[in-house]
């Protein structure tokens, strides 16, 4: 345990200065150990939830250790902490363990069922002693998971398994990971940016499968590579295809490029593998000697650098990282009510109120979740309201329900089209 810790002392202290976010966004609930919020465990908060949450739902979580195990299985959930190294999610949990005895939790310490799951600011850890066996921190099944400002810490394999293979879109930064065997081994689509990785084996620290859609892809940039000496940068089973560009790799790496594992003397082990490798760098850096494989090939792919976005990432299916506002696309009256068609679902925060530039209040009425909000006047609506094409909003908040590394909010002023 102590040599685990010295492991992590340097980036803790590296990272100190960032480790909060610049601003809180809004609370829902808080998690206290003390008993100054609303709950003081998080499966309490979760428990509480109704069974679907159409709208975001933000648990703010307070300094503490807390010694649980979660799932989160409805949509839209925010797990926001209050300090990142100070805030921690700990537990112990072995796979092997879990699956002689099976709960309906889920083999790791935080078990995502959900979509639009967001982790920010906290530290998880499954605190089991063991080296090399299979040890989640997290474990996913959802589509488009967001890790920010995070740790997850594990001695075992598979730190982070985010396996929806079909749907499954992930996006991390500013993150730490620690782990053995392939401790980030995401199926899908992945986009990882300005993190560190620690591998604690002298085996694989990255994986990647992405054989259900030829798209799928694992790209990290800006990122750290460090590890015991002799460590393995990475490997995978599947189909696979992995972008690394602009890292930096500790001098401890070994020279061994990734790599396709295949069982010759047991072929029916081994995976299809029709799209060949398909593994690109740009502008590595490695420490000490440099390695022949890690040269620049990306042109090799067709792609430039500055192609290699987040939303290229995920093939066009999402931006977590746009500060576009959720589009107005069309509008209504009907009696005493105004309905609003926006471009994607939207939460509720408070009672909004729209006013238009003649000084008539629209009280939100009902729709949280939806696309298609519903607002209500004390007297029928007519065109001639709205000929201005403008409403302000000036009571409560509407923002973006889709996880998105900044809130989006609806701006004050509404255009009417």
């Amino acid at each position: 345990m102590i040599r685990f810790f010295l492991f992590l002392l340097p980036w803790l202290i590296a990272s100190a200065a960032t480790a909060q976010p610049a601003t809180l966004p809004f609370r829902d609930f808080t998690v206290a150990a003390d008993g100054s919020g609303d709950f003081r465990t998080i499966s309490e908060a979760i428990h509480a939830l109704p069974m679907y949450t159409y709208e975001r739902v933000v648990i703010f979580i307070k300094k503490g250790i807390y010694h649980e195990k979660i799932r989160l299985e409805q949509d839209h959930i925010t797990l926001l902490g209050e300090d990142r190294d100070s805030t921690v999610i700990a537990y112990s949990q072995l796979r092997e363990d879990w699956e002689a005895n099976k709960d309906a939790i889920g083999p790791a310490v935080i078990n995502i069922a959900g979509d639009d799951i967001i982790l920010d600011n906290l530290t998880v850890w499954n605190t089991q002693p063991k080296e090399g066996p299979h040890a989640f921190t997290l474990y996913g099944t959802g589509t488009r998971t967001i890790l920010q400002r995070c740790r997850l810490l594990s001695k075992g394999a598979d730190t982070v398994s985010l396996w929806n293979y079909k749907q499954g879109m992930y996006y991390h930064s500013d993150c730490e990971f620690e782990g053995g065997v392939d401790f980030v081994c995401p199926r899908g689509w992945c986009y990882i940016t300005n993190s560190r990785f620690f591998e604690t084996q002298t085996t694989a620290a990255i994986w990647h499968a992405g054989g259900f859609e030829q798209g799928q892809k694992m790209v990290i940039r800006s990122s750290y590579f460090n590890g015991v000496p002799g460590f393995h940068l990475g490997r995978h089973h599947y189909e696979a295809q992995f972008f690394l560009l602009d890292c930096r790799f500790s001098e401890n790496m070994a020279d061994k490029p990734i790599y396709r594992v295949s069982y010759p003397d047991q072929p029916a082990r081994n995976r299809p593998y029709f799209w060949g490798d398909r593994r690109y760098f740009h502008n590595a850096h490695k420490e000490g000697t440099p390695f022949s494989w890690l040269e620049n090939n990306l042109d090799t792919s067709g792609l430039s650098p500055e192609t290699i976005t987040a939303a290229w990432t995920f093939d066009g299916q999402w931006d977590p990282e746009s500060r576009t506002p959720p589009q107005l696309l069309s509008w209504q009256l009907h009696e005493q009510d105004i309905i609003l068609h926006f471009s994607e679902p939207l939460s509720i925060r408070g009672i909004p109120v729209l006013t238009t530039p003649d000084g008539l209040a629209l009280r939100f009425a009902e729709g949280n979740g939806r696309d298609t909000l519903r607002f209500h006047s004390s007297q029928p609506l007519h065109r001639t309201h709205f000929t201005a094409k403008q409403l302000t909003l000036t009571e409560g908040q509407i923002i973006a329900s889709k996880a998105s590394v900044q809130e989006k909010p609806l701006p004050s002023h509404l255009k009417l089209n």
